[in-house]
């Protein structure tokens, strides 16, 4: 088992920013893939950007490219998310994911996540 708990989320104006942050215990974290998805209300759950296991690989969703970094320090069990350029349309709550039993570098599909925290809300003001 992998337990996960983010942390971070909060009320930021548009234009704004904020940095999320999921810390992981349970398991060796470097045998996995990380990934943040989020939630508007209403909406379904939709993939943001994810991480190979070392670090070395990233991918975005179209929507937060250029504007959203993923990153990772194995050594403290921890991903991020930075999340700059934040807009009305980022509202949602953000979840993080561990992925190990895909030996793709970067996962994008929630199924191929085993493992997910409870969500941070981030609320951003127009």
């Amino acid at each position: 088992q992998v337990q996960l708990v983010e942390s971070g989320g909060g009320l930021v104006q548009a234009g704004g920013s904020l940095r999320l942050s999921c810390v992981a215990s349970g398991r060796t974290f470097s045998n996995y893939v990380m990934g943040w998805f989020r939630q508007a209300s209403g909406k379904e759950r939709e993939f943001v950007a994810s991480i190979s296991r070392s670090g070395g690989r990233t991918y975005y969703a179209d929507s937060v490219k250029g504007r959203f970094t993923i990153s990772r320090d194995n050594d403290k069990n921890t991903v991020y998310l930075q999340m700059n350029s934040l807009k009305p349309e980022d509202t949602a709550v953000y979840y993080c994911a561990a992925g190990g039993a895909v030996l793709s570098a970067v996962l994008t599909q929630r199924y191929q996540y085993q493992y997910w925290g409870q969500g941070t809300q981030v609320t951003v003001s127009s």
